[in-house]
């Protein structure tokens, strides 16, 4: 009877995981002549989630930001998916290191 349970148990789980997995938060992020849009994105504090990164411009792109602790190549035409460990509320600064005169902006969580 106990192995009936267990089995049960362990067939339903994937239904309960399976919205946790589709609750987690993402940033989308473009890149088009050298400038991030948006220059502000907003992410939930205490809680990880990942950054996406699609790069417009026809020359490669370097997602940076020592607060984040990333660092990513974002090729021509291509994108990045970054994952981010849970942050405390703030501002984190992040830039386009190839094009540093250019790119800058901030992520804000809250």
């Amino acid at each position: 009877m106990k192995t009936i349970r267990l089995v049960a148990a362990l067939a339903l789980m994937p239904l309960f995981a399976a919205p946790a997995l589709a609750q987690q938060a993402s940033v989308r992020i473009v890149i088009k002549d050298h400038k991030f849009s948006p220059a502000e994105p907003h992410a939930p504090a205490n809680r990880a989630f990942t950054i996406t990164v699609k790069n417009l411009d026809s020359t490669a792109a370097e997602f940076e930001s020592k607060t984040l602790r990333v660092e990513k190549v974002v090729a021509p035409g291509g994108e990045a998916v970054m994952q981010i460990r849970p942050l405390n509320p703030g501002r984190y600064h992040f830039f386009d290191d190839f094009h540093q005169d250019t790119t800058e902006a901030e992520l804000v969580v809250e």
